[in-house]
């Protein structure tokens, strides 16, 4: 369309702008798909509706992402209607786009309700979920809003029926800091005289076993619900000493272990029952807030594929896809007595249920007949999982559908291309991050871990960046890394977030993993271009650097202090996952330099100079002595791995071309004399590809990629994963489970490859932040004949299209509205503004394709094949 028009209207970061915390929020506006050549902002209006009073402004600016709020500020409980439209420099303009406003709860003293319990359950055994009710009369409805939260989950219901579409609420938090609260508009649902407000609660993260070997009620022992609704700002009804608790049909509910529910017991109802006098809990610890990070919410559905009957008799329904949330029972099954088992696993074993990696998570659901069944879901549990045991019932696959969970972000960003296997391997990613980002995000879905892994999205960022969109959700996840690592561990970025007691270990002064606290929010600003996310984190990576990082005289890492490295190395044992190739305090010191040096752009782009001069100089003093300490006056790294030195060459730690040059033909012998299979872990997987492209090896980078055994990233694709493995083996060619005790097959961390087939295959990448300019500079090669990438940016659309045909090079570019790219081909560099424009370039080959490996001495070789 030639035209240019606003597509969406985003207030702060959040997904609707209804239940904000912001009192002077700024706007973006993300324009729509165009044919329009060169259209670029001169000016925007803005007005707001307020109070049922206009205000207009018009700003001569061609700024359209994160603009300052022109007008008052808003307060507490305050709604208003906010429209925009920009005016082009040829004189254009696009329609009006609005977006609600509405503002949540802004002082603490504005919640009048206490948090309300059951009488206190056994202290270490699973707590019964429990539901809590009032009765209350208004004389007339109007504007009525509920405002809640919980120590643990909630189910929310006004007269008896379901409030929201949330599931999990209100997720997973540093209770003792933070507690998010949810806002509901419940209008439609308050009826003029008596109605009930109740809620069912759940032990949920505050009070279940989290860890290994487990530990319960790390934050409290009393699942808790606290709530008010309101009608035009008057509490009407909030949680207090008149209402009432029973206990429902679910007996038991864990996170790791699943629930169980006697359906006998259920009675639709219940809110209109007598039940017993609830126990005061008085007001949470944490700050009560409302963040812009989007729930939790059913959001797909996946009907079984197959239903496999074991070696043993079992009846498994296979849904095809390994994916995260809980399966439904679609009908209802007869029966007075018995019950319906239902057991998670991610794989098969040799023909039944793949349940070792596991670990002590039971990840059983059990369902006691009598009652009805059709409909049922759990409410306060997940499971990671494509195949699902079925007992008790006959099983077909008609009755059972598996419903998917996670974080609702929008989607911005995909990829294909003319390669089978490498679009599994995108999908794999995908379903990967799905799984992992319920809440927080995690290293795993399924065994009794669960965690919020700092090293792995802090290897995974730049590619869950470009998938979604992520500001909300991982600004809202580092506020509660840096108050954790202020407030409870002595300036040292905890290694998962919220923290949980891993094997009674204290928190740990880790590299890789704690520099998440500086590489992830520059991440996030290359993807948004939201300086407010570096100014919110800035104190929380200079205290890391500054005071919580243990280091030596010559200000590297001391020595002392136990790394976990490249970790998960293939070459590492099993059991030793931290035990690889590359000495771990190398990849801590490279790590350090390259963070310090993100810390001196970050105080630069915040006009910090005082602090960026200092960076400066502490950069280049680290740089020194890592230099010194690690690299021979020829090149060589004193480890000689891929993982060194794709590190080295990635974050300039290499001095001069002589040195370069040497490094990239050691890269390319140890590539090749690995017969281009993985040879890294965390550290040096998200770089490796990256480092070869960088560095005039673009065809080992495209023959790794495309490597069949194992390790290599095609490998679980042939063995017919849909996720991302945690090991590059966790499943063996003879369909055994690896032997190692973690072994997970939903782990997003190695995933991170994707930001090559983005930004390298695909050829679009940011050039300034939030891709103002984007790249487009697409490098065929292996087998790929085509390749198409786009991604919805805070600007609007980008995509690249491209395909080989004979001696020629077709690229097609999209550019939204305000936006340009810098286009690099064989032949062409140039920068556009908005519209399409297609390329017709003279393309050659790299006749170094297919690369071959380095022979041994022995005469036998190793299997030298890739995916064609």
């Amino acid at each position: 369309m030639s035209s240019v028009s606003i597509a969406e209207v985003q207030v702060e970061h959040h997904e609707s702008g209804f239940g904000i915390s912001h009192t002077a929020p700024r706007l973006s506006w993300r324009f729509g798909p165009t044919t329009a050549k060169d259209w670029s902002q001169a000016s925007y209006e803005v007005v707001v509706t307020r109070n049922g009073k206009d205000e207009q402004y018009k700003v001569d600016s061609a700024e359209s992402v994160l603009v300052p709020w022109p007008f008052k500020k808003l307060s507490s409980r305050e709604s208003a209607t906010v429209k925009v439209r920009a005016i082009g420099k040829d004189g254009t303009s696009t329609g009006w786009k609005e977006a609600k406003i509405e503002l949540g709860l802004l002082e603490q003293e504005q919640w009048k309700g206490e948090l309300i319990s059951c009488p206190r359950r056994q202290v270490d055994e699973p707590k019964r979920p429990f539901r809590v009710w009032k009765e209350f009369k208004v004389d007339k409805t109007g504007r009525a809003r509920l405002y809640a939260t919980a120590h643990g989950l909630y189910e929310a219901t006004l007269n008896g029926k379901r409030i929201g579409d949330q599931v999990l609420a209100p997720g997973w938090q540093s209770y003792n800091h933070y507690l998010a609260y949810q806002i509901y508009d419940v209008t439609d649902l308050l009826v003029p005289g008596t109605n009930v407000l109740g809620a069912y609660v759940g032990e949920g993260w505050y009070a279940t076993r989290l860890g290994r070997p487990g530990e319960r009620n790390l934050w409290g022992d009393r699942p808790a619900f606290l709530g008010q609704l309101e009608v035009d700002g008057n509490v009407v009804v909030k949680t207090d000493s008149s209402w009432v608790w029973a206990d429902g049909p679910v007996i038991t509910s864990e996170i790791y272990d699943g629930e169980t529910v006697d359906t006998r017991l259920d009675d639709e109802t219940w809110w209109k029952a007598k039940g017993s006098p609830v126990e005061v809990l008085g007001k949470p610890k944490g700050k009560l807030v409302a963040r812009d990070a989007p729930p939790v919410r059913r959001l797909l559905e996946v009907k079984p594929k197959e239903v496999i009957t074991t070696k043993s008799g079992k009846k498994v329904l296979d849904f095809g896809q390994n994916l995260v949330g809980w399966v439904r029972i679609d009908k209802d099954f007869p029966g007075k007595e018995g019950r319906i088992t239902i057991r998670h696993a991610e794989v098969m074993e040799h023909g039944e249920l793949g349940v070792r990696p596991l670990r002590t998570a039971k990840a059983t659901d059990e369902i006691i007949l009598g009652g009805k069944t059709k409909g049922w879901e759990p409410k306060f549990t997940f499971h990671g999982f494509r195949y699902a045991e079925v007992s008790g019932v006959d099983v077909d696959l008609d009755s059972f559908t598996a419903v998917v969970v996670y974080s609702d972000m929008r989607r911005t960003g995909t990829f294909h291309s003319s390669h089978s296997a490498i679009n599994q391997l995108h999908s794999n990613v995908v379903w990967s991050m799905m799984g992992n980002f319920v809440s927080v995000p995690t290293d795993c879905p399924q065994r009794d871990e669960r965690l919020g892994w700092t090293g792995d999205i802090q290897a995974f960022a730049p590619t869950a960046n470009f998938l979604f969109d992520t500001a909300g959700f991982l600004g809202g996840w580092l506020n509660d890394v840096d108050v954790e690592q202020r407030l409870d561990h002595n300036n040292i970025p905890p290694e998962v977030v919220p923290k949980v007691t891993m094997n009674k270990r204290p928190v740990r002064p880790m590299a890789i993993w704690a520099d998440v606290v500086a590489l992830t929010p520059w991440d996030l600003y290359e993807a948004f271009g939201d300086e407010q996310l570096l100014s919110q984190q800035w104190e929380s990576m200079c205290l890391w650097l500054d005071k919580g990082l243990p280091r030596r005289s010559t200000g590297l890492w001391d020595h002392s202090a136990v790394q976990y490295g490249d970790w998960l190395d293939p070459r590492a044992p099993p059991q030793l996952p931290a035990h690889g190739l590359t000495d771990t305090h190398l990849a801590a010191d490279a790590y350090l330099v390259w963070t310090t040096g993100i810390v001196a752009k970050i105080a630069h782009v915040l006009g910090k100079e005082a602090e960026a001069k200092r960076w400066d100089k502490n950069y280049a003093d680290v740089l020194r002595e890592f230099r010194l300490e690690y690299v021979s006056a020829n090149g060589r790294l004193v480890s000689d791995t891929q993982t060194a030195i794709a590190l080295a060459l990635r974050f300039g730690l290499i001095e001069g071309e002589k040195q370069r040059e040497h490094s990239r033909e050691r890269l390319e012998y140890l590539v090749r004399w690995d017969a281009f299979k993985i040879s890294t872990g965390f550290a040096g997987t998200p770089n490796i590809l990256h480092a070869l492209a960088d560095n005039g090896l673009l065809h080992l980078a495209y023959r790794m990629l495309q490597e069949k055994d194992d390790p290599s990233w095609l490998y679980p694709v042939g063995m017919g994963a849909t996720t991302i493995w945690e090991r590059w083996n966790s499943m063996l060619p003879d369909g055994s489970i690896n032997p190692g005790q973690m072994t997970s097959f939903n782990h997003y961390a190695l995933g991170a490859v994707a930001s090559f087939l983005h930004a390298v295959v695909g050829g679009l990448s940011p050039l300034e932040p939030g891709y103002r300019t984007a790249l487009v500079q697409p490098q065929p090669g292996g087998t790929i004949t085509s390749a198409k990438v786009s991604y919805d940016s805070p600007y609007g659309p980008y995509a690249v299209d491209w395909t080989l045909d004979g001696e020629k090079l077709k690229v097609k570019v999209e550019v939204p509205p305000n936006g340009k790219a810098k286009v690099v081909l064989p032949g062409v560099e140039e920068t556009i503004g908005s519209g399409t424009r297609e390329y017709n370039v003279k393309w050659e080959g790299d006749k170094r394709w297919p690369p071959k490996l380095l022979p041994g001495p022995s005469s036998i070789q190793m299997p030298d094949e890739y995916v064609p």
